[in-house]
């Protein structure tokens, strides 16, 4: 974020009254900088730029984006709301650490929440949609992508968002959206080391978007949710270098089809 357009936008009000229009624009003003504090500290954090366990300030914050102290309190609201900021005793705001254990329980979720995305999505896709997804895939197979796992990692998560925005449903998108800014507190770990990984990742990607433009909403559901089980294993991979008792049972469950 530009400090420069930030500071443009938080110009100093003059403390005379104010108007009823003036009003009502200084509180778009603060609801267009809280958005774009929210931003650009979510960025931050899921680029591993402020790592877990790191403590927040309002004020340093402020500070350092030009900008007022309101917007980085409305900020720090939604993103305590989207999982990433926790307010700790004795330390105050700080950027959330996930134990393993909790990135297990947050990928079952997340199986699940995408199965229905799966299912869902399979049934009220648009012919917009489908080729959009078909876009992103289309990038994914990228040489140059392919060597970058963060331009990949981006791709990867426009990909599912497009297929949690066809299912038409607000209250699934929030929930899955949580679950994915939760995981994306492990990304260092969980990003795909290897080209091989990635283009196996990819022909998940293909395999699903067929199974959708089929519009057979079961097939849909089995591979999504296998596909995320299958991120769950290269959590395990990454951070302990195999998979482990907790992956183990990921893998019983990838073997398990539904009827």
């Amino acid at each position: 974020m530009r400090r420069a357009a930030l500071d443009i936008a938080s110009t100093t009000i003059s403390r005379r009254p104010l108007a009823p229009h003036e009003q009502a624009i200084r509180l778009l003003q603060q609801h267009s900088l809280s958005a774009l504090v929210e931003q650009e500290l979510k960025r931050k954090i899921i680029s591993g730029e402020l790592a877990a366990g790191v403590r927040l300030t309002e004020a340093e914050v402020a500070e350092h984006l030009g900008v007022s102290r309101g917007p980085v309190r409305e900020a720090f609201r939604a993103l305590g709301q989207a999982g990433l900021i926790v307010n700790e005793k004795n330390r105050g705001v700080c950027v959330r650490h996930i134990s393993l254990q909790e990135a297990d329980q947050i990928f079952e979720v997340r199986a699940a929440l995408d199965g229905m995305i799966g299912r869902l999505s399979a049934e009220r896709i648009t012919s917009a949609e489908l080729t959009k997804l078909g876009s992103v895939i289309k990038k994914m197979k990228s040489p140059a992508v392919r060597s970058d796992p963060s331009a990949y990692f981006l791709l990867n998560l426009e990909f599912h968002d497009v297929l949690a925005q066809a299912t038409r449903n607000p209250s699934l998108i929030e929930a899955y959206r949580r679950a994915v800014n939760e995981l994306n507190l492990f990304r260092q770990e969980t990003l795909l080391r290897n080209t091989e990984n990635i283009r196996i990742s990819t022909a998940d990607h293909e395999n699903i978007v067929n199974a959708i433009a089929e519009r057979n909403p079961a097939k849909a559901q089995q591979l999504l949710f296998d596909h995320v089980m299958t991120s769950r294993l290269r959590l395990h991979e990454a951070r302990i270098g195999s998979a482990g008792p907790t992956a183990g049972t990921a893998k019983e469950k990838l073997h398990h089809k539904s009827d």
